[in-house]
């Protein structure tokens, strides 16, 4: 008999927040917002690397940034990001984050809707 496996949260992720790109791509390939974020708080940390995923067990403790990644059916990759106080949690295109040295575009949309 198949039994349910229950995720069991490792932290609270505080405001969930969605950019447009990324609910149009989970939308696009059929993934729920709420699978994304059960595997994220559950620890399962997708796609990043051996440090990666130890660097997240660590802060889950000590209240750092935690970070996972997920492809969906397409390659497209989703980014999940806590904040280290645990505010909020946002989920973003991977292709959309911005870097440090982007300037701001005055037609350059929102980049976060809560859901």
């Amino acid at each position: 008999m198949n039994q349910a496996t229950r995720l069991r949260p490792l932290f609270h992720p505080g405001r969930l927040l969605v950019t447009l790109p990324a609910l149009a791509a989970l939308h696009t390939n059929g993934v729920p917002v709420i699978s994304v974020m059960l595997r994220h708080i559950a620890g399962d940390w997708g796609v990043i690397s051996d440090d990666d995923k130890k660097q997240n067990d660590l802060s889950i403790g000590t209240g750092l940034r935690l970070i996972s990644l997920y492809h969906l059916p397409d390659g497209t990759r989703i980014i999940v990001i806590t904040e280290w106080d645990r505010s909020s949690t946002t989920l973003e295109k991977l292709g959309e984050i911005a870097t440090s040295g982007d300037a701001p575009s005055s037609s350059t949309p929102d980049r976060e809707r809560p859901v």
